[in-house]
């Protein structure tokens, strides 16, 4: 959801700088609809044009603005969403079991989540979320939130820096295309679940109760 146009971000980006991009990416990371990537592109092009940023800060602003965003999203997940469920969670089919296998899923595959949800949209806003809900290792979701949130704004602000403006005629689809393969790996790994449900939940759970909780 994007509240303000290109050419309203450049205006707030000439007044507001680096300090914008980290403030944007920030929220949008813990959560909020807020247009990050849009910022962050918006932020190199106007680096290129005017340099009157530097493309380093702006890449080195959206880092910390998506380690930081993502951080505080991680520990409000992780304090505040396992008691919710515990209370509620029955009531929308989420019971203890499946609550122990959606923390045995972010111990396997908790990281490449972690990493490679900073680049689709949709997960770009829950993944940190999800990440503490489900009890992710705290040093671990920091390691691969880190390494994706430098990956991907370096990626970003400096394929816009080199590309100019068309940047977002490779971005559009690049996002896209990641969209579509995350909405095609949760139906497809939704299928197997469905298929292989009571063996999946007892696997958690014996692993689960083995290594005890986070």
């Amino acid at each position: 959801m994007h509240f303000f146009d290109s050419a309203q971000i450049a205006a707030l980006l000439s007044t507001y700088g680096y300090g914008l991009v980290l403030a944007v990416v920030a929220l949008e990371s813990a959560g909020l609809p807020l247009p990050g990537e849009t910022v962050l592109i918006s932020a190199a092009i106007y680096a290129g044009a005017t340099h009157n940023m530097a493309i380093a800060g702006v890449i080195a602003a959206a880092a910390a603005g998506a380690i930081l965003g993502d951080n505080i999203g991680f520990w409000i997940g992780r304090e505040a969403g396992p008691p919710i469920l515990e209370r509620f969670g029955d009531l929308v089919g989420i019971d203890a079991r499946r609550r122990k296998l959606g923390q045995y899923l972010f111990r396997r595959y908790g990281g490449a989540i972690v990493f490679f949800g900073r680049f689709v949209a949709f997960l770009r806003a829950f993944a940190a979320l999800l990440a503490g809900v489900n009890r992710l290792e705290p040093l671990r979701f920091f390691v691969f939130n880190a390494a994706g949130g430098i990956a991907w704004a370096t990626i970003f602000g400096l394929g816009t820096y080199a590309l100019g403006s068309s940047f977002h005629k490779i971005a559009g689809p690049f996002g896209i295309a990641m969209l579509v393969l995350a909405l095609a790996a949760i139906v497809l790994g939704w299928r197997f679940y469905r298929r292989h449900e009571e063996r999946l939940l007892d696997e958690a759970e014996r692993a689960i109760n083995a290594q005890g909780a986070v």
